[in-house]
């Protein structure tokens, strides 16, 4: 009863607060002394502060105001991609403490070498961390591939299959699918709407789908697989087995072609540059017939393109929302908002962060070992 509570409680400062001790008893039904206890609970471990008196309409002296703590306990996000690893440091307000990368070309790559590497990032991000005076009590790791329990099953881009993630760090440990993240990352971070349709674009293209402010992952967890919805039936063969993929024409290392950045495509489309622009033009209009699928089937309010497509966000606009409208021009009368991501390259790592910070405020009991 009294880890329910905490959590009730907890849940409630994060939702809506800051709110009095009087506040919260009328919020959550407790009585005032139980919420007394609770909170002096939560302050010593250091997930909630105590300061500026509010008046809440109660007689008598102004309470003092509960809020959630960024000066204590913090979550580590961490995540292995194609050409990079990521760590950084949240704390429970969400904000950004540390945030570290390392350039890194991961493409069959040796398991046991790399997590040998990120593995070493993260004990030297938990080090600046608590030198900081934080408690990195949780992490969770983001990964381009299918995952079960601590098992990434498969992640075909960087050549593994069957690898077991386990020792990585000396913490409460999670792992999910970098475009599931993504997803959440934005929600979290972003300020954006609880209901959207992420696409993340990397090497390959995942989805993310949130509805009412939580992730559908599908029956076996599988959702989301964009690239792979076929836009050319008789294209060229896509890694999957298939032919004529999103990813065939909208994944980063069609996008990029011989160039090695994507900070080159962009000064190439700045430039003008007529072979860039087609590059541009022809993945817009292939995502844009793939994600009509996508609408007809979930009728998402909002898309947030994210990963290597916010910085291309410019010349992909037009030709995804021009095929966007004309094909759905007969089914609704406007298309699905078409945004940008706010999190940019940031969202898996913040997302896997998040997650944390998520557990945190279900389970404070459990997660602060009250």
């Amino acid at each position: 009863m009294r880890a329910r509570n905490l959590a009730v409680v907890l849940g409630a400062i994060h939702r809506s607060g800051p709110h009095t001790r009087a506040a919260l008893a009328e919020l959550t039904g407790l009585t005032k002394t139980t919420v007394s206890s609770l909170v002096a609970d939560l302050l010593e471990a250091g997930v909630v502060t105590e300061r500026g008196a509010v008046r809440g309409g109660e007689r008598g002296r102004p309470g003092v105001a509960v809020s959630l703590s960024g000066h204590r306990v913090a979550t580590l996000g961490l995540e292995i991609n194609i050409d990079y690893l990521a760590a950084c440091v949240v704390d429970l307000t969400r904000t950004v403490r540390l945030r570290r990368t390392r350039p890194a070309d991961n493409r069959n790559s040796d398991p046991a070498h790399i997590l040998q590497e990120l593995r070493g990032l993260a004990k030297e991000t938990i080090a600046e961390a608590e030198a900081a005076g934080l408690r990195v009590i949780g992490a969770a790791l983001a990964v381009p591939g299918t995952v079960e329990g601590e098992t990434l099953r498969s992640a075909p881009h960087l050549g593994w299959r069957d690898v077991r993630v386990a020792d990585l760090v000396d913490l409460p440990f999670a792992i999910d699918n970098e475009a599931n993240l993504a997803a959440l990352g934005e929600l979290w971070f972003g300020a954006r709407e609880t209901d959207f349709l992420y696409v993340s674009g990397e090497i390959g293209v995942g989805a993310g789908l949130v509805v009412a402010g939580s992730l559908f992952r599908g029956t076996f967890g599988l959702a989301g697989e964009l690239g792979h919805v076929v836009v050319v039936p008789d294209g060229p063969a896509c890694r999957c087995g298939g032919r004529g993929c999103l990813e065939v024409y909208a994944g980063q290392d069609t996008l990029l072609g011989e160039l090695d950045s994507v900070s080159a495509l962009v000064a190439r489309l700045e430039s003008g540059d007529p072979r860039a622009l087609e590059t541009c033009e022809r993945a817009g209009h292939a995502l844009g017939v793939a994600l009509t699928s996508a609408v007809h089937l979930l009728d998402p309010g909002m898309i947030v393109l994210g990963g290597v497509f916010a910085p291309l966000f410019p010349w992909l606009e037009g030709p995804v929302a021009d095929g966007l409208g004309a094909r759905l021009a007969h089914m609704r009368d406007n298309p699905p908002a078409l945004v940008v991501s706010v999190t940019g390259p940031d969202a898996a790592v913040l997302g896997a962060a998040g997650m944390i910070i998520q557990r945190i405020i279900a389970e404070p009991a459990e997660a602060l070992g009250l």
